[in-house]
């Protein structure tokens, strides 16, 4: 398992390399921080919601989709270009480093990056005066839902075709996840065939314990969906790099 390191170390030191361009540093954040400052200052402390300002309740939502986000679309694009362009993962493939340490070294790096942006997130969130307050289940919430995507983003980027395929997912998949997973409005106020379908997604679970006030049943259950989901999706990424042969 220690071999998880140099895959780790590689996609840090290409983090480094790409942090350091002005562009590519505000690119990762964009999105989240135009949401932020344009409901957050229009509509941050004029609306009420879930018994605090819409601030407050936008916060966590952004913090989670960034996070979501960065994890996932950080790992499949490197893994897409790097089997497919530049042929590096195969480079893996053929070292003595067993498929588990190459799953885990790439996820970790997916982590990283999502922590980082969901940091700078929460920093404006901060500066433009929310009134956050760390709830027991954030940190742990958080981290889960990194691990997850990135394994989603592991997982991803070993099936597809090429770069289509990766914005085909996103699309599909991600991108609704975004706007109806709880981010931006309380799930609760969906129609009740469709607050069947985001329950079952991972994005409204993160929202909801991100949330939580206390540790309740619905957070214990939302937390072992989150697990599930991850340790699902770790799995084949595992999987897929034992069985690769391309």
């Amino acid at each position: 398992m220690f071999g998880y390191y140099p895959v780790f170390l590689r996609e840090m030191m290409l983090f480094r390399r790409r942090f350091l361009r002005l562009g590519y540093f505000f690119s990762a954040m964009f999105a989240p921080l135009l949401y932020l400052l344009a409901f957050g200052l229009g509509l941050g402390h004029r609306i009420s919601i879930a018994g605090g300002s819409y601030l407050d309740f936008l916060l966590p939502g952004l913090i989670a989709m960034s996070s979501m986000n960065n994890s996932y679309t950080w790992i499949a694009t490197s893994l897409t270009v790097g089997r497919l362009h530049f042929r590096t993962f195969q480079v893996f493939i053929q070292s003595p480093v067993s498929p588990c340490a190459i799953v885990l070294g790439e996820v970790l790096a997916g982590m990283v990056r999502g922590l980082f942006a969901s940091s700078m997130i929460l920093l404006v969130g901060l500066f433009l005066g929310s009134g956050l307050y760390f709830m027991p289940l954030f940190i742990p919430a958080l981290l889960l839902n990194c691990f997850l995507f990135a394994s989603l983003g592991v997982l991803s980027g070993l099936r597809a075709k090429s770069h289509e395929d990766t914005a085909t997912f996103s699309n599909f998949f991600i991108l609704p996840m975004a706007f109806f997973g709880g981010t931006f409005f309380p799930i609760e106020e969906l129609p009740r065939w469709l607050q069947f379908v985001i329950r079952i997604l991972p994005l409204a679970h993160t929202n909801k314990l991100m949330r939580a006030k206390c540790m309740g049943p619905d957070c214990l259950l939302s937390l072992a969906v989150l697990v599930i989901f991850a340790v699902i999706f770790f799995v084949i990424s595992v999987y897929l790099v034992r069985t690769y042969s391309e």
